[in-house]
């Protein structure tokens, strides 16, 4: 009976160490801490057991596992045996499971329903604007919940978050203008570019942020006078009778306040903040982002080609080359902030968020505006440092072993993954790879903010994707990923974009939605609120979600070709802006920019459309294989 007794104490005991390892490859349950959000990735542990290990690229295909650096290379030593033991089997067969899943609920989007979300679109617009102009206007923005008016906070002139935006000049209003006519509202359009001319002025006591002044209030009011001048009239005829080129003297107006943000400084680099009646402030910060300083040119160049004055495009342009200049020369990136007088990186992060993101995109959409070839080589040499130091992951979207792509923040000398975080503003860039024409690329970094989406019912300011948690948890109604569903709709056609967009309005109206308007949400996973609807929202959140469903829309059928800013302001692809009535103020520039950049691409023309690059047959199958979509959704812990 003894020798029965240490028999079963033995099976116990190796079925308890069996239990442990297994839990410990991560193939058990979760650990979670009341969030539901999985400890850490598991994927690169099915890796160990079913994969090929034999030595780990730096940039190689598996971003999940190099960040835990040691410990994951003793777990490899100590699996050694499992792998000669076991068939050589993909970790990614662990996704298969019921594929049809995704199939049945993408493939198709019927008609009847995109006429419904277009209407749903259009209403959640029409709620936010009725209820600004009812309870807000002629303030800057509307506080959903109380339903009432904000504007500058002027008892607390450190408050950057309100102070760097309102700028007691009905920012909403202005904001607002040209979403109004994508929405064919001709009638509300005339009375509110009215309302603009007759109650707003610049010439007033308010410290803003040079950076946002331009791309909500100057993008806007250019954009609405060249829709309204417009000879070819998309939008059917818009003019009306005494309009004299108001909302052009006024973008000319604030663009002279900015000017002074622009000297005094050793390196053109631009303060970040101005006074519009007294500009720069005394006590003004030497530090900006690259981003800020960087993101002028496109609203600045078309002011100087409609007016014929060379100031503006010069110092903008001249901000962009100074940056430039300061890029590493081993990693060809740039960092996050500098020094405007010293030329010092202050942040030595790179990334594709907050602090960097329209410098890469104004540098393409300059291109495609003006036809400068400076511009395009600069975007190149941009796009491949990206690709060579951001880009985790493994090398096809659509295709291979490994985790899906991921950009991750890095130092700009050395190419070192300096977090494991990305942000909410990052999820432009696939809209940005579509309009350079990498489609594949765009569908997978695309896919995996839709699945953060999916998780949350919003995207969390910050996401930890090692954690897979937010780590800041604040959603203000932030368009870029929508915009970049709307590209990768037009690029593509396929229906798959359409739920995506479905999912964003459904989220959006049962989690933001309050009395007055929609709410920025405070935290996405308990889905408190903040009373503050920001004038993006109505801007380009809106706009977008009506384009998506909107096929008949003048934008789509004319036949114009348009561009949005980075603030989601139209503006026609127009010989006008390929053309300077003065000299080119740096003859030599182009030359040596050229002589600079090694093995530099031929220039394409500017205004080809690279929204038909995804093949006919694949239109209508899911633009990324169920298998890819099933990892994706594991990895931010939707299972």
């Amino acid at each position: 009976m003894q020798w029965r007794s240490i028999v079963v104490g033995l099976v116990v005991l190796r079925l308890s160490l069996s239990c442990v390892v297994w839990l410990a490859f991560g193939l058990g349950p979760n650990v979670s801490w009341g969030f539901n959000f999985p400890l850490s990735f598991s994927l690169h542990k099915l890796d160990l057991l079913f994969g090929d290990e034999k030595g780990t690229d730096p940039r190689g295909n598996s971003w999940s596992q190099r960040v835990q650096g040691h410990r994951h290379e003793e777990a490899a030593t100590t699996c050694a045996k499992v792998e000669e033991e076991s068939p050589k089997k993909s970790y990614l067969s662990f996704f298969d499971g019921n594929q049809d899943e995704y199939v049945r609920r993408y493939s198709s989007f019927p008609d009847t329903l995109k006429a419904k979300m277009k209407d749903m679109a259009k209403e959640m617009f029409y709620f936010g604007y009725d209820n600004y102009m009812k309870y807000a206007f002629p303030e800057d923005e509307l506080n959903p919940i109380d339903c009432e008016g904000r504007g500058p906070d002027v008892l607390n002139p450190s408050n950057i978050n309100i102070n760097d935006v309102l700028g007691n000049y009905s920012l909403t209003l202005i904001d607002t203008l040209d979403t109004l006519l994508v929405l064919g509202n001709v009638t509300e359009f005339q009375r509110a570019v009215k309302l603009v001319i007759d109650t707003v002025s610049f010439d007033k006591d308010s410290t803003v942020q040079v950076f946002e002044a331009n791309i909500r209030i100057l993008g806007s009011l250019i954009s609405s006078h060249i829709l309204l001048t417009d000879p070819k009239h998309p939008f059917g005829k818009v003019d009306f009778d005494g309009y004299d080129n108001e909302l052009l003297h006024l973008a000319h107006d604030l663009a002279v306040r900015l000017l002074p943000a622009f000297e005094n400084t050793s390196t053109g680099i631009p303060y970040p903040r101005v006074n519009l009646k007294t500009g720069v402030p005394p006590d003004s910060i030497n530090e900006t982002c690259t981003a800020g300083a960087g993101s002028l040119l496109v609203e600045f160049g078309i002011l100087s080609r409609l007016i014929g004055d060379s100031t503006f495009e010069w110092v903008a342009r001249r901000a962009v080359r100074a940056l430039w200049n300061l890029r590493s020369n081993e990693t060809g990136l740039l960092g996050n902030v500098v020094n405007i007088q010293t030329g010092q990186w202050v942040g030595k992060q790179s990334g594709l968020g907050a602090g960097m993101d329209s410098f890469y995109e104004y540098l393409l959409k300059s291109y495609i505006l003006f036809g400068e070839k400076e511009d395009h080589r600069m975007f190149q040499a941009s796009y491949e440092s990206i690709q060579n130091h951001m880009r985790r992951g493994r090398e096809s979207c659509n295709e291979g072993e490994g985790d899906p792509p991921l950009y991750v923040n890095v130092n700009m000398f050395s190419g070192e993954i300096m977090n494991t975080w990305i942000d909410s503003l990052q999820a432009f860039f696939p809209g940005l790879q579509v309009l350079n024409g990498d489609v594949d690329n765009a569908i997978c970094l695309h896919a995996f903010y839709y699945a953060i989406w999916k998780r949350f019912g919003a995207l969390p300011e910050r996401y930890n994707w090692q954690l897979q948690a937010p780590d800041v948890l604040f959603y203000p109604l932030r368009p870029e990923l929508v915009e970049s569903t709307y590209l990768l709709y037009q690029a593509t056609k396929n229906p798959f974009y359409l739920h995506v967009g479905m999912d964003i309005l459904q989220s959006l109206e049962k989690n933001a939605k309050v009395r007055c308007g929609y709410a920025t949400l405070h935290h996405v996973v308990d889905k408190s609120k903040e009373d503050r609807m920001e004038s993006f929202f109505l801007s380009e959140t809106c706009k977008y979600l009506y384009l998506l469903f909107d096929e008949d829309n003048p934008l789509h059928k004319s036949d114009n070709k348009y561009i949005f800013t980075t603030e989601g302001h139209v503006v026609p692809i127009d010989k006008r802006f390929r053309e300077k009535q003065w000299n080119d103020p740096f003859p030599c520039e182009e030359a040596v920019l050229a002589q600079r950049e090694p093995n530099h691409r031929p220039t394409p023309p500017s205004n080809t459309s690279n929204c038909n690059r995804i093949p006919e047959e694949r239109r209508y199958t899911l633009p990324l294989k169920s298998v890819y979509m099933r990892q994706i959704d594991h990895m931010v812990g939707l299972f």
